[in-house]
């Protein structure tokens, strides 16, 4: 008999997509044969992930857990909205997502934590149901969270169910203001999150390269005008300002009422609360976003199935 070095095992679950247990299993049950193991895997119907692993999982579920001080966000893939309602799934997104709430939010963290109530990690859990649904899935990615005074306050857009949605947001409020209105005020920052896309909390928070990308492009339109270089520099300022009226949280029109500025609410939010609001973190996750879809063309999938 082989020996059954945690080698051999890795070897296989990369040849066959199953998980670990399933795969020490496997090469108990062969001695030790690696093509034995594959095959039982096989009749099994474990082996089947490895043929889907290559397939785009760009639909599937965000994953919402807040309490308290501390959220976090999960976002598991699946190749078709379909599965995305299926209740193994769902159930699975809601695990994960209270695993990365307990353990933080790496994703590898969570893929290799244990899965709540099963002797095997998270990402073996979503091999066996990659296997048992017969679509390729991907835990993403994750992110938590949390605060030492405040709140945490997390908003699913298009929630199909308890702590599942197509848009996550959390917001991290840093405040010894009562909970209760904190928390108000906190969704609804959340709510705007998701609605205009901050990159940023803050201008000096901005990402440099994007702020230097975007610079060099308003150089190069202002220089075009043919203005003077004095001219074209106030002009790169305050399309510059403009900018950032886009892309900074606190520089953004609040969209609950589309005049005031974001900075001036929070401040006004912290006078009526009575204590210093502020914005410590956001993390914004939409499913599938810089993902690459498949585009399929379904009449020339037909014509080429009849000219077989």
């Amino acid at each position: 008999m082989a020996e059954i070095t945690a080698s051999v095992v890795k070897d296989l679950r990369e040849k066959t997509g199953a998980g670990m247990m399933d795969c020490k299993k496997a090469l108990a049950e062969t001695k030790g044969d690696m093509e034995e193991a594959v095959q039982w895997l096989r009749k099994k119907g474990l082996a089947a992930a490895a043929k889907r692993a290559g397939r785009v999982a760009a639909e599937g579920l965000i994953g919402l857990a807040a309490k308290g001080k501390a959220g976090a966000l999960v976002e598991v893939n699946s190749e078709t909205d379909f599965v995305a309602r299926n209740d193994a799934f769902q159930g699975f997104v809601r695990a994960a997502t209270g695993v990365a709430l307990a353990v933080g939010g790496d994703a590898e963290k969570v893929k290799a934590a244990p899965y709540p109530g099963k002797g095997h990690s998270v990402q073996d859990e979503l091999t066996s149901l990659v296997a048992s649904i017969g679509e390729n899935m991907n835990l993403r990615r994750s992110a938590s969270l949390s605060v030492s005074s405040g709140v945490v306050v997390g908003y699913l857009h298009n929630q199909i169910g308890d702590g599942l949605g197509k848009i996550g947001v959390l917001v991290a409020l840093e405040s010894t203001a009562p909970e209760a209105g904190l928390s108000a005020f906190g969704r609804q920052v959340a709510m705007h999150v998701a609605a205009a896309k901050p990159e940023s909390i803050s201008v000096d928070q901005l990402d440099k390269t994007l702020v230097d990308r975007e610079r060099a492009v308003l150089a190069d339109q202002a220089k075009a005008s043919g203005k003077p270089d004095d001219i074209v520099a106030k002009m790169v300022e305050g399309r510059l300002r403009k900018f950032y009226q886009d892309v900074v949280l606190m520089e953004q029109t609040w969209v609950i009422d589309g005049e005031s500025r974001v900075g001036k609410v929070v401040e006004d939010q912290a006078k009526a609360l009575g204590a210093p609001v502020k914005v410590a973190a956001i993390v914004r996750f939409a499913l599938g976003e810089g993902i690459e879809k498949e585009q399929s063309d379904f009449a020339a999938e037909v014509a080429a199935q009849l000219a077989r």
